[in-house]
């Protein structure tokens, strides 16, 4: 599977890259509905590791809880596709993996699993870094690699504008 806009999240990877390795710092991610895609789309780039430490594919509940650390009351009361489960996850990954900045992603990329509240297409991605822990919501539209296509680029974007305004 390959990114769709391959020239724009090759140039987003890039500049992340550049600013990372200036600094000394390294990257991990914690994914859930876009099952690594994020890590492809890094490790596509010759010498990422440098800068990219790795990554978890937490698809199930469990594995959030006990990988990334994600409480189990984050996930009965708020759902696994929410801010807190985001920023969770994205704290996890930081702490865990021992990165200086994490990026999470989880969400509905369908074609089952939504609901009036949470419809195909929610997606919350979460940034940790230095001083820093937040998550955004995205409602992406089209089919599963669709919706993961725009949740890799999306992610992409939301963390290059952190980690350049640090």
């Amino acid at each position: 599977m390959d990114c769709m806009d391959e020239q724009s999240v090759d140039s987003q990877i890039k500049s992340l890259a550049s600013t990372l390795t200036e600094r000394g710092e390294m990257l991990v991610t914690a994914e859930s509905c876009t099952g690594g895609w994020l890590a492809k789309c890094i490790t596509d780039i010759d010498g990422s590791s440098a800068w990219f430490e790795g990554g978890v594919v937490s698809y199930s509940n469990a594995l959030k809880q006990k990988v990334l650390g994600v409480p189990e009351t984050v996930l009965l009361t708020e759902g696994a596709v929410s801010e807190a489960c985001a920023c969770a996850m994205a704290s996890g990954a930081k702490n865990r993996l021992q990165g200086d900045w994490a990026v999470s992603i989880t969400g509905i990329a369908g074609p089952g699993g939504g609901s009036d509240d949470k419809p195909v297409g929610t997606v919350w991605v979460g940034v940790a870094g230095p001083g820093l822990l937040q998550a955004t919501r995205f409602l992406f539209q089209g089919g599963r690699d669709e919706v993961r296509q725009q949740t890799v680029e999306a992610a992409l974007s939301l963390l290059l504008s952190r980690v350049s305004t640090r």
